[in-house]
């Protein structure tokens, strides 16, 4: 498999000298087409590394290269573009926004990307439809159960058609039926071709998801390991 992302000697420190790196000297390469599962105590740095990848925060030192491009020099409209055009953000509390409808939801990123509104709308239907939530399109997120929305929040994820789908905690704030639902969802995606990066304290999502953990520890990568539940 090529490889779709590379960090190499990743480093990032809030605070000042001799402050303990909330992610240090992290070197991971990610093949395109795989599904890898973070794992490790509270504090150990997943959020922060997958906020990394995912172009919301910048590294202190180290590389991030995405598709052959180094982002971690980017600018900031360079880097809402390529949020916009190659990221997929799954997050545990949804986001989603109370206002607006199921579809007009899913339709933020395609509408923020530039892309046509027909086939954005044709998309997004079909996305729901996929996801078995069609019948929800003009509800809006107060009326629908926690495994509904993060249904909700996977199809605005994969709007844009992302090289890279990142989800930080899915199943954090489902009930345990939702949750395996999610799975299932994660591991069709993947089965389909989407890379995903996935961070978890949920070692059954990790198994049943991932080709491999990856383990962090105090930031830094302590064990890689191949994810041993079957897939089939």
């Amino acid at each position: 498999m090529a490889t779709l992302v590379q960090l190499t000697d990743l480093t990032k420190i809030y605070g000042g000298v001799g402050t303990r790196p909330a992610v240090d000297a992290v070197t991971l390469d990610i093949p395109e087409g795989s599904a890898t599962a973070i794992m490790g105590p509270s504090g150990s740095g997943k959020s922060t590394l997958l906020n990394l990848i995912a172009g919301l925060d910048r590294p202190t030192a180290g590389s991030i290269r995405v598709a052959g491009e180094e982002i971690a020099g980017f600018s900031e409209s360079a880097l809402a573009r390529y949020r916009r055009r190659s990221v997929g953000l799954i997050f545990q509390f949804f986001n989603l926004l109370d206002n607006l409808t199921v579809l007009d939801n899913v339709l933020i990123p395609a509408q923020l990307a530039g892309a046509p509104a027909g086939a954005s709308r044709e998309r997004a239907h079909e996305l729901l439809a996929t996801l078995d939530i069609a019948d929800k399109a003009r509800d809006y997120p107060a009326r629908l159960s926690g495994g509904q929305r993060q249904r909700v929040a996977i199809a605005r994820a994969l709007i844009n058609q992302p090289l890279l789908l990142l989800a930080d905690e899915p199943t954090g704030a489902l009930d345990t039926g939702s949750g395996e639902v999610v799975i299932d969802m994660l591991r069709d995606l993947n089965r389909s071709g989407q890379t995903i990066i996935l961070v978890t304290h949920d070692e059954r999502l990790a198994r049943r998801c991932a080709d491999r953990i990856v383990t962090l520890i105090d930031g830094a990568v302590t064990g890689r390991a191949a994810a041993r539940e079957a897939r089939a």
